[in-house]
């Protein structure tokens, strides 16, 4: 049987393409990281989450290992503006927000990439691409210690954002700089400037590297000279990968083949970011929804899509574990009781549905319609066990490629529930008496005291069953 490929939607040539990995039997994935100044946001996590999801997709269903680089960015502007406010070093502050963004994302359950590398620790090698370019005449430094990339240099400047050199330079409103030939052109390295408390030697001095230039030197660090898929979000497009792709390319490099970006979280109808103020950080947020609703929230809208991050979004999400948990509690219930029931319907649905996520997630990881497969899948085991007449091992197999599906999504553990506490399970005992005694105002306090401690009860016709208060 052929191997189910990846397609993915390439920025570059704006089209769904099939991903031919340049090194056989390995997918090699560089998405950009945060900068480190402050602690993520809910719309920072969509590209860790895009990224992370790749992985799971292509390792566990298509059998593509993948080697998954996610920088991050602890030499920036933005972080020697926070540590001045904050009246901390600047590495002091970089180090404890990146310890920060590796306990947040964590929290999210999808596993860590295979590095993370710190531009802190690649100055060497950003050094060398530096002097690549200067050698290539694609870059020149300037009386004041700064070094700056030559877009007149790299003619397809401007291809990936789709935007035309010229109208850049007419609608610009940066002059060249003291030692800037053209306004387009960018910095590489930048000479030590009042306030800036970190900074290393290079042939122009004491300085440190431009953002472009760090990714572009992480990336070939990690990957090699020509990877498969470049990913981060809609936002970096330009000026940032449009630079990273011309600096790249003007050192003789191939860089990326693919060029992957996630869409926008939107609050209050623009983007989610530290700028606007319109912000949810990610702990926070985890702490606010759970991670289970969060996940199904990044998985109910396509990466590429833009999308509203609001109480009706996420209630939508809450609803939605909520019924896959629920699917999965009957199919084990059912199975533990070993019925008699001898129908195997339910197996060849979940064959089927198990194969068309699979097929969603092979095709940009189109994770709304994989989702609905399994929405559907769950809706067809709670028939078959409403029934009664399935097989046990049949929903048990149901339930189990259910859960791997939802494992490459970080929503396995919807196949586990706490258990009810002693109190809980006394109070429904006393409940159920009020009930058949007809003292339902009492019931409906026992009901109250029974959700205080995280459960429900819920009257089936097998008896009160007592379940987490989220399901």
């Amino acid at each position: 049987m052929t191997r189910q490929t990846l397609r993915l939607y390439d920025r570059l040539r704006d089209a769904s393409v099939e991903v031919e990995p340049s090194t056989p039997g390995l997918l090699r994935v560089y998405s950009c990281g945060p900068t480190v100044y402050g602690r993520i946001h809910v719309g920072n996590a969509r590209p860790y989450w895009t990224a992370m999801v790749l992985k799971r997709a292509s390792e566990q269903l298509l059998g593509l290992p993948v080697r998954l680089a996610i920088n991050i960015t602890d030499i920036n502007d933005k972080i020697y503006a926070a540590a001045v406010e904050g009246g901390v070093p600047s590495a002091q502050l970089a180090g404890e927000m990146a310890d920060a963004y590796r306990t947040d994302t964590d929290a999210l359950g999808l596993g860590r990439p295979d590095s993370e590398p710190l531009a802190s620790l690649t100055i060497e090698e950003i050094i060398a691409l530096i002097e690549r370019l200067i050698e290539r005449g694609a870059a020149y430094a300037s009386d004041d210690g700064d070094v700056y990339f030559s877009v007149a240099a790299y003619p397809p400047y401007g291809e990936l954002s789709g935007q035309r050199p010229d109208d850049l330079i007419a609608g610009s409103r940066v002059e060249p700089g003291e030692g800037k030939r053209e306004a387009l052109d960018f910095a590489l390295w930048k000479g030590t400037k009042a306030g800036e408390d970190t900074a290393w030697d290079s042939p122009w001095g004491r300085g440190r590297p431009g953002w472009h230039i760090e990714c572009s030197a992480m990336a070939h660090v990690e990957l090699g000279e020509d990877f498969d898929v470049h990913g981060g979000g809609l936002d970096l497009i330009f000026p940032h990968h449009e630079n990273e792709r011309a600096q790249s390319e003007a050192a003789g490099e191939r860089f990326a083949r693919v060029w992957m970006h996630n869409g926008m979280l939107r609050l209050t109808g623009e983007k989610m970011s530290k700028s606007l103020g319109n912000i949810e950080g990610l702990a926070e947020a985890l702490e606010r929804v759970g991670r289970e609703t969060l996940l199904v929230f990044f998985a109910q809208a396509h990466y590429r899509s833009p999308v509203d991050y609001s109480d009706s979004t996420l209630a939508q999400a809450a609803a939605t574990a909520a019924g896959l948990r629920e699917a999965l509690r009957n199919a084990r219930r059912y199975a533990e009781a070993r019925g008699a029931g001898a129908d195997e319907a339910i197996r060849v649905q979940a064959d089927r549905a198990f194969g068309a996520f699979k097929a969603s997630m092979a095709d940009d990881l189109d994770t709304p319609r994989g989702l609905a497969e399994l929405h559907g899948l769950a809706r067809a085991i709670n028939t078959a066990v409403g029934a009664g007449t399935a097989d046990p091992r049949a929903v048990a197999y149901a339930a189990d490629l259910l859960v791997r599906a939802l494992d490459v999504l970080g929503l396995a553990s919807l196949d586990t529930s706490p258990e009810a506490s002693a109190d809980a399970l006394a109070l429904a005992a006393e409940r159920a008496a009020a009930r058949a005694a007809g003292d339902y105002a009492r019931a409906d306090e026992l009901r109250d005291r029974i959700a205080e401690l995280g459960f429900s009860v819920r009257d089936t016709p097998q008896g009160p069953q007592v379940v987490p208060l989220d399901g």
